[in-house]
Parts: structure tokens; sequence; C-alpha cells
């Protein structure tokens, strides 16, 4: 069994951390991580990660055993634990255990109000650590696929489009004013987006989506705080009119009362594969 340190992931080279991130992640449930090198920095961003706060378990050598990549919120007084990993010669060596709980100490000494993570509920045996050290399912994340009826496209109506900086400006209210949203449908992730992205909204409900009929649409955010999620169905039947024949996907991301519901009115089937969110509470009466 290696022994090992922990260092902070902001000391390592690009390239340490990347070739330790795709090992760990080659047999990963959904599918291995085929990250070329050169995009590793535009991965980090996308996740929110704030590399000074990551820790690296390190052998003798200065080899990257194990990994924890954290996403400061700031707004939320959290982190989330954007992702966790082990080389394959490591596990089961208590890297990824001192990792965690390091992790959770030094949010306690940081004054947050809580840690959070996604997990896939299939990865039993991560689900189980998480559970151990006093991480608690508080929702489901379901990801969504349907192909839009074929016909002619039907442009949205004017008043659903918003700018950018709009959709960014609500986005921050939102996750201000509505508990545990995944931080990856939030403004830190979407305003960093690299491809173009559009914004939608009416009422309550705000839809972002990249992508087109050729290629595909993927819904990035869509946000309903309205228990009936009228508008967030009105918002994606119009995405489907006007992209006909599209394939739609909706990542593991989707709270099911957020929009999901809207999502399966609207035809769309659910995935097996789906994530929890998973939260630990370092302060007490979080709101």
């Amino acid at each position: 069994m290696p022994a090992f340190s922990l260092v902070s992931t902001s000391q390592l080279a690009p390239e340490a951390l990347h070739a330790a991130f795709v090992r760990s992640f080659a047999d990963y449930l959904i599918g291995p991580f085929n990250l070329a090198l050169d995009q590793w920095p535009g991965f980090v961003l996308r996740q929110g990660v704030d590399l000074s706060l990551g820790r690296a378990a390190v052998d003798a050598e200065g080899k990257v055993l194990a990994f924890a990549l954290v996403a400061p919120r700031p707004t939320l007084q959290r982190w989330r634990l954007g992702t966790m990993g082990a080389v394959p010669e490591a596990r089961g060596s208590g890297a990824a255990v001192q990792l965690l709980q390091d992790f959770v100490q030094r949010g306690r000494e940081a004054g947050l109000r809580a840690v959070e993570l996604e997990v896939f509920v299939q990865n039993e045996r991560a689900a189980r650590l998480y559970r151990r050290h006093g991480f608690v399912e508080r929702h489901a994340l379901h990801g969504y696929q349907r192909v839009a009826d074929t016909g002619k496209a039907r442009p949205p109506a004017p008043e659903l489009a918003c700018t950018q900086a709009e959709a960014l400006a609500w986005l921050r209210e939102a996750e201000a004013t509505v508990a545990d949203l995944p931080l990856q449908v939030c403004a830190d992730v979407v305003g960093v987006l690299t491809v173009p992205w559009t914004a939608w909204r009416r009422g309550s409900a705000q839809l972002v989506f990249t992508g087109d009929r050729e290629n595909g649409l993927l819904v990035r955010s869509l946000i309903d705080p309205n228990p009936a999620q009228q508008d967030a169905e009105a918002l994606v039947q119009a995405l489907l009119a006007a992209h006909p024949g599209a394939k739609v996907s909706v990542p593991q991301l989707q709270r099911s009362d957020l929009g999901g519901e809207a999502l399966q009115r609207c035809g769309f089937a659910t995935e097996a594969l789906h994530q929890a969110l998973m939260r630990l509470d370092l302060a007490p009466a979080l709101q």
C-alpha cells in the first residue's frame, strides 16, 4: 500500500494532474473521459474549480495517486467537490478517504455553511463512502432525451428571447434563492461556456441551450421554481418546435421539481443512470 502526502493541486504540473485524471476515469461508470491535455484548462474552468483549494495525494516520488478538485460557491458559503478520483494502483490505499476527510475539515475551518457533491447513484461504492462521512442525498438529478417531431420549424415568440447578461443575472438570483441548484446549471458555469448559447425566459422559468438541429441540442440549464412548471413546459415545447427532428439531450443535472416534470410532459424519456446531489451541513440553520 503506497505511502502518500497531501499537496495543493495548484502546486502540480498540469500534465501530471491531467494524466492522473484520465487514468482515474478510464473505467468510469458512464465511460472513459477522452480529454486531451489541451482541453484540460477549459475543463477546469467549466467545472468552476479553484486549484488552490484542491488537494492531491502524492507518493514519495511526487506521483499523483489521487486528487480532489474543489469548486467554491461563495454566494452560498459552500464548496463543491468537483471531482475526486484515484489511479487504479492507489485504490484501497486510503488516499480517497483522507482526501474526503481533508475536504470536509478544511471546509469547517474556512467557516463554510456546507459542502456538496454529485454522485451517480449506481456508483454504490462512492455513494457509501460519502454517506459514511455524513453526506445526505438532497435531490435526484436526472438526464433526459427526446427527438423533436419533424415538420416545419416554428420560430419562438420574440418575447421569449433574453440577452446573455440578463440570463446570467437571472441565474445568479436563482442560485441565491433556490436551495441546492447544481453549480453546472448556474451562472458561474454557463457564463464561461466556450460554445454559443441561447437563453429564453417565460414567467417563472428560464432555459439555456446550445447546439443546433443538425448536431443536436443540449439543455444547459432549465429552472422553474413554480411547482406547476407550466412556463418550463412552454419553453421546452418552443425549443422542440423551433428545431424539428433534432435530438435534444438534458445532462444528469436536472431536478424533477424544477423542470424535470415539464420535460416528461413534453415526451422526454428519463435516462436510467442518474445522480444524487449530496450535502453535508457544517453550520446550523441552513436556509
